[in-house]
């Protein structure tokens, strides 16, 4: 069976890195990184485009940015 293939927008990538002190960015925040577990479990499959590159080096905090593209890079040699 093909795995579904879901976007994720910069936006939802980012969420995990937002502050977790309200109830809805901490729900986000775990409904983006469920999504990802199950791309690793090889339920869902991600779909990605040169714009996640670009709004990704765009980010101003560094350490954000160097992890979202090693998760990009990541999923790119999967596929």
């Amino acid at each position: 069976m093909k795995e579904k293939m879901i976007y994720l927008d910069v936006c939802a990538l980012c969420r995990p890195f937002d502050d977790q002190s309200f109830v809805r960015v901490r729900m986000e925040s775990d409904a983006v990184k469920l999504i990802l577990q199950s791309t690793r479990e090889c339920l869902f499959q991600l779909v990605l485009s040169p714009v996640h590159y670009l709004e990704i080096n765009a980010l101003p905090d560094v350490i954000e940015r160097i992890e979202l593209l090693g998760v990009i890079n990541i999923w790119m040699m999967r596929w």
